[in-house]
């Protein structure tokens, strides 16, 4: 869940429309690969997991652009009119320990950007690029670094109808979104000095909107499968304060192609097993049965301690690790991720 003109139609007609609710999508790409600075919030979100012989790693990179509307009209070069967050983790699943690292700066000087055109992200030097032949991650952290290269294996895949994907009971409450699951992660992990050779599987998400949560919402749960078979699960749910469902979705698109799209009341999450951060005190289920029409399954952290505290960049502190899906047999079919907002504070989006 975790991240905006590519509308048609004249300048007015796009502000009524995005006062109200966010035009049916026209992706194009690789245009929209790039950032969207006329939105107010979007995010590059890459998680996967990769092995380096018996080491194995969970590992997220995610770039955050925010569009500051009282700094707009402003004339001085240096006004924050684009700020960009960045977040890093990396899970050593022996080890039973997640790092992190985080970054923010105002867009300009060659300090931070979000290009147009492609996905050109950077801050500092952490940076996401998209060429040809692929994305490359490249970030050096206090105690981690990553190095990484993800190759496409299948299509894009627009979520929602066409690319667009409500998160609310209101139209407004909606972003434009897509994913590029089963990527090809190759590269090196580095961890206290020790470089690690590795390859793996990873998972892309690109969100860019005007509004994404309705009052009510306090955070979201949310799930990005790539299966051992090929094909792609994604299922979130946003939640209200009491743990009730407010909205829901999410798809299935199966290896040869075939998209099945879930809508709000064909998700079901059902929280198990909770584990109490130290840190935040909050409250994690860090196992889940999850309901859907493709099938029910269970989704389990692969280690309990991946709570992140971003306080120092985007404000939130909230859980997101490496997690393995099993299927109603008990089979493990799948490693992916498990986001988890909202349980320490309500989550407020910039």
């Amino acid at each position: 869940m975790r991240r905006r003109p590519l509308l048609v139609g004249l300048p007015a007609m796009a502000m009524l429309w995005r006062a109200y609710a966010l035009p049916p999508a026209s992706l194009q790409f690789p245009r929209d690969f790039g950032a969207h600075p006329d939105f107010r919030t979007e995010w590059w979100y890459v998680t996967g997991h990769a092995r380096a012989g018996e080491r194995e790693f969970g590992f997220q990179v995610t770039f955050f652009r925010t569009r500051v509307a009282a700094a707009q009209e402003m004339k001085s070069r240096f006004a924050a009119k684009q700020l960009v967050f960045a977040h890093a983790a990396l899970t050593d699943v022996q080890g039973r320990k997640l790092w992190h690292d985080q970054r923010i700066a105002r867009a300009g000087f060659d300090i931070a950007k979000a290009a147009t055109g492609d996905t050109d992200v950077r801050l500092r030097d952490w940076a996401l690029v998209r060429r040809p032949e692929g994305y490359r991650a490249q970030l050096a952290a206090a105690d981690f670094a990553l190095d990484l290269r993800f190759a496409a294996t299948q299509p894009v895949l627009l979520q929602g109808e066409q690319g667009l994907s409500r998160k609310g009971p209101e139209r407004k409450q909606a972003s434009y979104y897509y994913s590029e699951p089963q990527l090809a992660a190759a590269g090196a992990v580095t961890l206290k000095g020790q470089r690690f050779e590795c390859s793996g599987r990873a998972w892309l998400d690109h969100e860019w909107s005007e509004e994404l949560l309705h009052p009510q919402a306090v955070g979201w749960d949310w799930i990005g499968m790539n299966l051992d078979d090929g094909s792609a699960l994604t299922a979130f749910r946003l939640r209200r304060a009491d743990g009730s469902t407010l909205w829901a979705g999410g798809s299935l698109r199966s290896r040869g192609g075939g998209l099945q799209a879930f809508g709000p009341q064909d998700v079901v999450f059902t929280p198990g097993r909770r584990w109490t951060s130290p840190l935040s005190q909050a409250s994690y289920p860090v196992e889940w049965d999850v309901r859907t029409p493709a099938g029910a399954f269970k989704v389990k952290a692969v280690i309990d301690q991946q709570e992140l505290d971003s306080r120092a960049s985007t404000g939130a502190i909230y859980w997101e690790g490496l997690s393995e899906l099993l299927d109603e047999s008990g089979r493990r079919i799948s490693r992916g991720y498990l986001e988890l907002t909202g349980y320490a504070q309500r989550l407020r989006l910039s």
